[in-house]
């Protein structure tokens, strides 16, 4: 196998996107690198980034000119050595400027998908539309007769996919988390039907991009949503039902509150949906309530969206307001929808009276950015879920169930033979998510 010559001719169908855009990156980077090594000088590095929006596309390569700049100037160092046998260049500055102007070069705009005709591989990165999705790989099979397709789809089962579009076995889930440049992730999703050779090319691929691979078996949702969806269902369940008694703005409130400090995760549950997009969540949730025997449609994220309250980021990264309002990436209010509003927080006021609801954080604790690299982690976890388990707060209660609930989940991706392992369950849960500890545990038992 010549992964170089297969990356001598690469097409991103989505490549504006909030994904495609990110996967576009860090294709260009690749190929940019191996464009400088010797025995590639001869060949031509072409990556076809295909979007429906021209504008978007402006916007993708001013982008990728960015990202690049920043890349270069962080690995100059590395770079000199690539450019040794360019005495043309000598100044650091001649380095990263021709390195800046390869990456772009590479990277062909279009608003045609015929612009793609023989690429080697196709990345697909394109809405959670099985449909839709086969509708585009079947014009691709036809440009691109020999490629390897690789979708980014997180939910969609990739059998469907490869039925549909008659691929014969040429496609591969390549899950990237988002964003793809800084998050390491990539599930792996292999159909009873994909070919031995393109699993091998995903993995190389995989390796080339510096990439920690964990392989799914093709069940909609895979791992990562197997467990996010169940997680949010979860978390959105436990909010209508304290809302009987505190009240929605507060039952959010305290359920996010308790997802975030007290299992110790980066942000809370209604955050983390409000970052995806509340209609990104209904979309997984549909595939998967579609393909799997479960009731997996909540009535409070249809709800939302009927308001037409949907979270996901603004071009520039800042996020939408959904469940709550931000300002500078900071929860600012909490989303009302009999009042169809949003109510700020008032930490002398209603706010003050949810955390005295929930009580007390356990003794000693510490949040998740201050655990993330501590040399103690580990016993500072079993001192925390300890100190959880003695308590008989409310919050303590709500967290003792969260954890259990999120247990369940990951062990059942394992008994119903989604992972292929509970390492693998976890791995995706701290490396794609960034738990400090996988839900199948011997913390929270």
């Amino acid at each position: 196998m010549d992964l170089d010559k297969k990356l001598t001719h690469v097409a991103v169908v989505g490549a504006a996107g909030k994904m495609g855009s990110g996967i576009t990156l860090l294709l260009a980077q690749e190929m940019a690198r191996l464009s400088l090594l010797p025995e590639n000088r001869e060949r031509l590095f072409r990556l076809d980034a295909v979007d429906l929006d021209p504008v978007a596309l402006r916007g993708l390569q001013d982008y990728v000119r960015a990202q690049a700049v920043k890349t270069a100037e962080k690995t100059a160092v590395g770079l000199r050595d690539l450019y040794a046998d360019r005495p043309d260049l000598v100044e650091n500055e001649q380095i990263i400027r021709d390195y800046v102007d390869r990456v772009c070069s590479i990277v062909w705009p279009t608003t045609e998908m015929a612009a793609c005709r023989g690429a080697e591989l196709v990345f697909e990165a394109i809405v959670e539309k099985v449909e839709i999705k086969a509708k585009v790989f079947s014009q691709l099979k036809d440009l691109c007769p020999d490629a390897f397709f690789f979708t980014n789809t997180s939910s969609v089962p990739i059998g469907l996919i490869d039925e549909q579009a008659e691929l014969g076995g040429r496609v591969i889930g390549f899950h990237f988390y988002n964003p793809p440049p800084v998050q390491k992730l990539v599930e792996i999703i292999r159909a009873e039907s994909t070919l031995d050779e393109v699993a091998e090319v995903a993995e190389a691929v995989g390796k080339r991009l510096r990439k920690t691979l964990i392989p799914s078996h093709d069940v909609a949702g895979f791992i990562g949503n197997g467990h996010f969806i169940r997680d949010g269902l979860h978390g959105l369940a436990e909010a209508r039902r304290l809302a009987g008694e505190h009240g929605w703005v507060e039952a959010v409130t305290m359920v996010n509150r308790v997802s975030q400090d007290w299992l110790l995760r980066p942000m809370g549950i209604f955050q983390l949906i409000d970052y995806v997009g509340i209609d990104v969540f209904r979309f997984i949730e549909e595939v998967m309530d579609r393909h799997l025997d479960e009731d997996l449609l909540d009535p409070t994220i249809e709800r939302m969206i009927s308001l037409g309250v949907l979270g996901g980021q603004y071009p520039n990264g800042a996020q939408k307001p959904g469940f709550f309002e931000y300002q500078k990436g900071k929860i600012t209010a909490v989303y009302d929808p009999e009042k169809k509003q949003y109510r700020p927080l008032e930490p002398e006021g209603w706010t003050a009276k949810v955390d005295a609801a929930l009580g007390p954080l356990p003794e000693g604790f510490r949040p998740w950015k201050a655990l993330l690299r501590a040399p103690d982690r580990k016993a500072a976890l079993e001192a925390h879920f300890a100190a959880i388990a003695s308590q008989d707060t409310l919050g303590a209660k709500l967290a003792r169930a969260y954890v259990q609930r999120s247990r369940e989940i990951g062990q059942a991706l394992v008994d119903d033979g989604v992972a292929f392992d509970a390492e693998g369950v976890n791995g995706v849960l701290t490396s794609g998510f960034f738990h400090l500890y996988g839900p199948i545990n011997d913390y929270c038992k």
